[in-house]
């Protein structure tokens, strides 16, 4: 129940997405992986690895070849390092006076400041090449994601699933990608201190090394459950952030604005908003403690690793395996790996946390291959003669019944072609399947004879122009939101196309109020420009479809905002174009359809009935229903509840 001042009584169903989210398909796939066993999840590394440095190499071979070398080198250093720093313990607890030890050490501190100082210059120019590169792998990365997304069929976007893939793997993959390099850079280096510091201490007694082991293992497998336990806690949630992404967005948007503002639903988002925010932190905190805990087991176990390391140490003095002069040099050697270890343990876990969402990104760049149309062997007709449509069915994706069932239509070049029904009838979705934007589940759509499946979807586009009952807000300039009709002829100015396309559309007028006229970016996110009005844009859509002066025209409720005389000003402006060009009109106001050539009455996906106006009229079904609905208010005729005149 809500008040009414828009404040809800009690708990209820959120209303952004509404009852529990639900998570997407590849994200539970996902939450099985990082359920798996620890060998399991670390086989997500190399996979990632092989992302990253795929990219790299495709854009700087040489600056991945330079870094490579000098953190190798940075590793020699370092382990040469800790070579020195062991001898300098050699020599001083070297039997002889004091002074003497001192003097015979000199050289190995030499050796040790050298070694760390060269390791310093190695770093910082390791991390100047890195730095140079990052940001070609940055754009790399973002570019050819988009190019793909670009590129999938546009049935695509009608899954909720792929919609939050794009976003999770161009945002938090991209970012992981990144920081993957830093991380891989930096793994060399370490690894390399690594295998030096362990090799100092097995030279000193074999044994060793594996009781340096114990001190540090422990804790990379508890960072590694805890990187994890993290990434399952963001696949259950990832419905979730998306609500309250979308809440945020309600509650600071500008389209929204009016309506929260004249509807009180400021409260009413806050509380989903709210909710969703306090599900969030709930189940943050619940993964911190249970890192926390990991965290805390590691550190136990690796303490007692380290008890044991130190003990096997006292157990060689005892028993007299190594003399006390290099007890000294071990416990230096065996610290030196401690600390190198646990370093390249932390970079490993953060490489293996980034693995998870860089495989987002992998996984999107699949996903978007998949959904692409493979390139046609053959172009379609650039000028139809005839389109045919036989047993043409479809359904959205996660929808059990199809939108559309057995459709058989037949459109010639010339004609104009109204698609009428109720809402959700299947209008829109027969006109994408008729231009090649959709593909058919089942049956054929063909241009001419030639089946659109198998036809590239550029060259079916180019001969397509669309107005679209919404069309799409360009932040360009006046100017260019016409001109990107044909992008072909973007850059072309004051032709004779551009200004017919303006005036028949009823653009230039719209234009001349704006401050710099047609250089106006039409957007408010720019400093100086300017937004329009619904009915403004709606004209804007139709002079770029004009533009685009293409044989098949598409028209979805194009006058659903112009008031009546602009209406009858555009419906004139198609007919002027009809020559030659087969137009597909949409529209609930079937009074601007009496003069097609050919009216198609859709009812639950399903042709109901076909005709002339006078046809569909004299045969006093469906048409005559809603016609007479529709124009009895002005006729003064009454109609009793079937639609029918009393």
């Amino acid at each position: 129940m809500s008040s009414p001042h828009g404040h809800r009584d009690g708990p209820a169903a959120p209303l952004v997405g509404g009852g529990d989210p639900v998570m997407p398909a590849w994200a539970r796939i996902d939450r099985e992986v990082a359920g798996s066993s620890l060998w399991a999840g670390l086989s997500a590394i190399p996979a990632a690895a092989r992302v990253v440095v795929a990219i790299a190499w495709r854009v700087a071979p040489r600056a991945v070849v330079l870094t490579v070398v000098l953190h190798l080198a940075g590793g020699l250093a370092t382990a040469f390092g800790i070579v020195a720093s062991a001898q300098i313990i050699d020599e001083l607890i070297t039997g002889g006076p004091t002074a003497d030890r001192v003097v015979a050490a000199l050289p190995a501190v030499a050796r040790v400041a050298a070694a760390y100082s060269l390791r310093a210059l190695l770093d910082a120019a390791a991390a100047a090449s890195l730095g140079a590169t990052i940001p070609r792998v940055r754009e790399a990365a973002q570019v050819e994601l988009h190019e793909l997304v670009s590129r999938v069929r546009l049935i695509a976007f009608e899954d909720a699933g792929f919609r939050e893939l794009v976003e999770q793997g161009s945002g938090a993959g991209i970012r992981s990608i990144e920081a993957s390099l830093r991380h891989g850079g930096t793994l060399l280096s370490s690894g390399v201190g690594v295998l030096a510091a362990l090799a100092a201490v097995g030279s000193l007694d074999p044994w060793l090394v594996p009781v340096t082991l114990l001190a540090v293992l422990p804790a990379a497998g508890a960072a590694a459950k805890a990187a994890r336990l993290g990434y399952a806690s963001f696949l259950r949630m990832v419905a979730t952030q998306r609500r309250q992404s979308i809440a945020g967005r309600l509650l600071t948007e500008r389209d929204t604005a009016a309506e929260i503002r004249a509807f009180t639903l400021q409260e009413p988002m806050l509380d989903d908003y709210r909710a969703a925010s306090a599900a969030l932190g709930a189940e943050a905190a619940r993964t911190e403690l249970r890192t926390t805990g990991v965290h805390l087991a590691g550190r136990a176990l690796a303490a007692i690793g380290t008890g044991a390391a130190y003990t096997a140490l006292g157990a060689l003095l005892y028993t007299g395996r190594m003399p006390l002069a290099l007890a000294g040099a071990a416990v230096i050697a065996m610290r030196a790996s401690s600390t190198a270890l646990s370093a390249a343990v932390h970079t490993v876990n953060r490489f293996y946390e980034g693995s998870f969402y860089v495989d987002l990104y992998r996984r999107l760049l699949l996903e978007c291959r998949g959904r692409t149309q493979p390139p046609g062997l053959r172009r379609a007709p650039a000028h139809p003669e005839v389109i045919r449509l036989d047993g043409v069915s479809f359904a959205y994706p996660g929808q059990e019944r199809p939108t559309l069932l057995g459709v058989d239509l037949e459109i010639r070049r010339g004609q104009v072609v109204a698609l009428v029904g109720e809402n959700g009838s299947g209008k829109t979705t027969l006109a994408k399947l008729v231009t090649g934007l959709y593909t058919p589940g089942s049956g054929t759509v063909r241009w001419d004879g030639v089946d659109l499946a198998e036809c590239s979807r550029e060259s079916a586009a180019d001969a397509v122009a669309v107005v679209t009952q919404h069309p799409a807000r360009w932040p360009v300039s006046a100017a260019t939101a016409v001109r990107l009709g044909r992008v072909g002829r973007l850059r072309a100015g004051g032709d004779d196309a551009f200004a017919h396309a303006v005036d028949v559309a009823g653009v230039r007028p719209i234009v001349e109020r704006l401050p710099a006229g047609w250089e106006t970016v039409l957007s408010r996110e720019f400093e100086h420009g300017r937004d329009l009005s619904g009915g403004e844009w709606q004209r804007v859509g139709i002079a770029r479809a004009l533009f685009r002066d293409a044989p098949v025209l598409v028209a979805d409720e194009p006058t659903a905002a112009l008031d009546a005389r602009a209406e009858a000003a555009v419906y004139e402006a198609l007919r002027t174009l009809r020559g030659g060009r087969t137009c597909l009109l949409i529209t609930h106001r079937l009074a601007n359809v009496r003069q097609a050539d050919q009216i198609v009455v859709l009812h639950r996906g399903e042709v109901l009935e076909r005709g002339t106006h006078e046809e569909l009229m004299s045969l006093g079904g469906r048409y005559r229903d809603l016609y007479e609905l529709q124009s009895g208010p002005y006729t003064g005729d009454r109609a009793d509840s079937a639609g029918r005149p009393r």
